[in-house]
């Protein structure tokens, strides 16, 4: 068992934020824990736990990520013991620096205090911990079910609860339960906190979606309108939600790479790259110099790709019909590049542990070079198209503005966040991966509307392309994969030589590794924001737990604030701007 008190090796102290706490607090409320990341990470008593966190409020005002974890099966547990616990994770942008507060709550108690006081965010982070483990939060204003439907019986995340369909009964609907499900969906303005009339006014109430071309996917939005003003607009989400942190406890570490692919389905191997990562950071792996780059240079055509399609598609929701097939035929040259170097498309779950798949095939620099030489000239064009056109910018301009300190409390990062004036990028603030290697420019905007939202994402294309032409003319020469042997089954001409290598190549392949106990994180500054995966190994070949935190999920909770007052038209532009994915939301 791991004492939680006790230090890493070679380490004589709690790092200095866990010792202020533990100084502030006192060590009968708050014992340290060590993390294989590194981060600092502190257990408070459930008693002070609300205290504590406003205590580290000022040092670490974004509340980064809020997920429960069922500990009853664990073996290598943390002290102290419990049922379950509670994990916020808390950031400082500038400088970088990170905090992990727990608490503990039993099976019988089963509940925290809410932090929604302090962080607006941990509405939707409280909610899907009652979702997922039954845990309540006293004070929360609407503790109901976010990702799975009302009628759902049981909480997915508890151990006991089934990973695989072939573990439950085979799916029926007959006509009662069809009535029953379709009555549990039928708005009803009071439980969304709506009043059906002022003393002045009679409201409408309108759903927008869960099938409209403007909330891109599976997404609803419930309106409460006086004539066309939007008096509140309350996201309802779980529509795509598909278990992609439940199916991380049953896959072994190597086959869990192409489901990541599916959360940010735009962002592709750059899902890979936040979840490996993490996942070396537990196993000790070191990832070559040339395995280094080419995740770079891979990372940063998703991101143009990404961004592609927003460009097009945020052009196309207020208005404009042609950019989107400009976008789209360029995003398909990259894609040729893409489907060149790993053979896939869109999905190519195409990085491993240690490095990449393969190394780099014959031809690939010119294939590179003639995409990025080629974009610059294609931007400017799209730039006097879209972005200088009158009416988009009328229709963009001064709408859906919101401040540094809202984006901060609401937990907003990447292109949106820089959109406000935060000089902020992971890439260059937290180097990760080699970007401390490579030359580029952080884009930023003022307004923080959705005109400077798109403005800053189309920036970040002319700069991956300076990084991608960094990587082709510096690629390093060496192995594209580390000889670890966590990562790396032993070389197949020497399979036949013994049966130990063979029964080694095999469990290797078939079982994947078997990675220490611990558990760590690895933010990275994905296409729409910080993606973070958080895992905690148990000393077995799968993950005990798998924590995805997307920068969609606190976007779409971020809606009603910069929507009221505005018309249902501004509502689209807004949509249109955050750049979001729905199964980047509900995983």
């Amino acid at each position: 068992m791991e004492t939680i008190a006790s230090p890493p090796p070679g380490v004589t102290r709690a790092p200095p934020a866990a010792e202020d706490l533990i100084d502030r607090f006192g060590a009968d409320t708050v014992q340290t824990q060590h993390c294989a990341d590194g981060v600092p990470t502190c257990w408070v008593v459930p008693e002070r736990l609300l205290a504590a966190l406003a205590y580290l409020k000022p040092r670490y005002p974004m509340l980064l990520d809020l997920f429960g974890v069922d500990e009853r099966l664990r073996e290598h547990t943390p002290e102290p013991a419990s049922d379950f616990s509670v994990v916020y994770h808390l950031v400082n942008l500038k400088p970088w620096r990170e905090f992990r507060l727990k608490a503990t709550t039993s099976a019988a108690s089963a509940g925290l205090p809410s932090a929604t006081a302090l962080w607006p965010n941990a509405n939707w982070y409280e909610r899907e911990v009652w979702d997922m483990f039954g845990l309540r939060f006293t004070g929360h204003p609407n503790l109901r079910r976010i990702l799975l439907p009302p009628t759902w019986q049981g909480h997915a995340l508890r151990k006991e609860h089934p990973a695989r369909a072939t573990e439950m009964e085979p799916f029926s609907l007959d006509e009662e339960r069809q009535r029953e499900e379709q009555e549990a969906l039928l708005f009803r303005p009071e439980e969304w906190g709506m009043d059906r009339a002022s003393a002045d006014t009679e409201f409408m109430f309108l759903n927008l979606g869960p099938n409209h071309p403007s909330v891109h996917g599976v997404f609803r939005i419930a309106l409460q309108l006086d004539g066309e003003v939007v008096i509140d607009a309350v996201p309802d989400i779980g529509y795509h939600h598909r278990g992609a942190e439940k199916m991380g406890e049953r896959q072994t570490w190597h086959s869990y790479i192409p489901y990541t692919d599916r959360v940010d389905y735009l962002g592709g191997v750059m899902n890979n790259l936040a979840y490996l990562m993490a996942l070396e950071t537990l196993a000790g792996v070191e990832v070559p110099p040339r395995a280094k780059v080419i995740r770079i240079m891979m990372a940063e055509l998703f991101r143009i790709s990404s961004h592609l399609v927003f460009y097009g598609t945020f052009a196309q929701d207020v208005g404009q019909m042609s950019p989107v097939f400009y976008m789209f035929a360029d995003r398909e040259r990259l894609f040729g590049i893409v489907e060149a170097i790993t053979g896939g498309r869109m999905h190519p779950a195409w990085f491993r542990l240690g490095g990449v798949a393969q190394d780099l095939p014959e031809g690939w620099q010119r294939l590179v070079l003639d995409f990025i030489d080629s974009m610059p000239e294609r931007l400017d064009h799209y730039q006097k198209m879209a972005m200088d056109n009158s009416i988009l910018q009328q229709r963009t301009r001064g709408i859906g503005v919101y401040s540094q300190q809202e984006a901060i409390d609401w937990g907003i990062t990447g292109p949106s966040l820089r959109a406000t004036g935060v000089d902020f990028d992971l890439r260059r603030d937290r180097p990760y991966g080699g970007y401390d290697q490579f030359d580029f420019n952080i884009p930023i905007a003022t307004g923080g509307d959705c005109y400077d939202r798109a403005a800053v994402r189309i920036e970040e294309i002319r700069e991956s392309l300076k990084i991608i032409r960094q990587c082709v003319d510096n690629m390093p020469a060496g192995p594209f994969k580390s000889e670890h042997r966590l990562t790396t089954p032993p070389p197949r001409e020497r399979m036949l030589e013994d049966i130990e290598t063979l029964i080694t190549h095999f469990l290797s392949v078939s079982w994947g590794p078997v990675v220490p106990a611990g558990e760590a994180s690895f933010p990275i500054e994905a296409t729409k924001g910080i993606n973070n995966y958080h895992l905690i190994s148990d000393g077995g070949t799968t993950s005990y737990r798998t924590r995805i935190r997307t920068p969609s999920f606190p976007a779409l909770q971020q809606i009603p604030l910069i929507s009221r007052g505005l018309m249902i038209p501004d509502l689209i532009a807004i949509i249109a701007s955050i750049d979001f994915v729905m199964a980047d939301v509900d995983r």
